[in-house]
């Protein structure tokens, strides 16, 4: 993976957001994981990238009403097989952590990068994901100065429960042991 000048990475598909803004000044030192699936619990398809390019047929299911005025983006989608999709510049602000906190920091979206999962609270994610997340958290390292990676669980306590209980935190921890991680997992 290699990256242009305009925190565009290459090797992986883009479908840019119009959900995202500029960041402000400071380096990036956080990546949120996250799970998303729609409708719930069902993969495949293409409504997440529906969803984050504003253009998801509301009529289309009767759980996307209730999401219909929202506007979300991630910096990187990685489906169950594998694939990444990026949607906004690593340079730029994605919208994916909404109102949020990590170590007395708040708008978690200022300094992070969103990565979202293709799963759910209720299931494994597939090793075709796990496969995909370790080059891009590498490419990511060499690029930003990460320091930690979080849930988006732990940055919205009480108001999220991602990535969930089936995300491999000792996963991570074994790949990257100098990585900061949420306090009930770095142990």
């Amino acid at each position: 993976m290699e990256w242009r000048t305009d925190g565009w990475l290459e090797g992986v598909s883009w479908l840019p957001s119009p959900n995202f803004g500029e960041r402000p000044a400071g380096p990036v030192s956080l990546i949120v994981i996250h799970n998303i699936s729609l409708p719930p619990d069902e993969f495949g398809g293409d409504w997440v990238e529906d969803f984050f390019l504003n253009r998801l047929d509301h009529r289309s299911h009767p759980y996307f009403a209730s999401i219909a005025d929202i506007r979300v983006s991630a910096h990187f989608y990685i489906r169950r097989d594998g694939r990444i999709v990026q949607f906004v510049s690593c340079d730029e602000r994605a919208w994916h952590a909404g109102q949020s906190r990590w170590c007395g920091r708040e708008n978690c979206n200022d300094y992070s990068l969103g990565i979202e999962l293709e799963g759910s609270d209720t299931q494994p994610f597939a090793a075709a994901q796990y496969a995909a997340l370790w080059p891009l958290l590498d490419a990511l390292r060499l690029r930003y100065p990460i320091a930690t990676v979080v849930g988006h669980s732990d940055i919205a306590p009480g108001r999220k429960s991602d990535p969930g209980p089936y995300f491999d935190w000792a996963a991570v921890r074994s790949r990257h042991p100098d990585l900061e991680l949420p306090p009930e997992v770095a142990a």
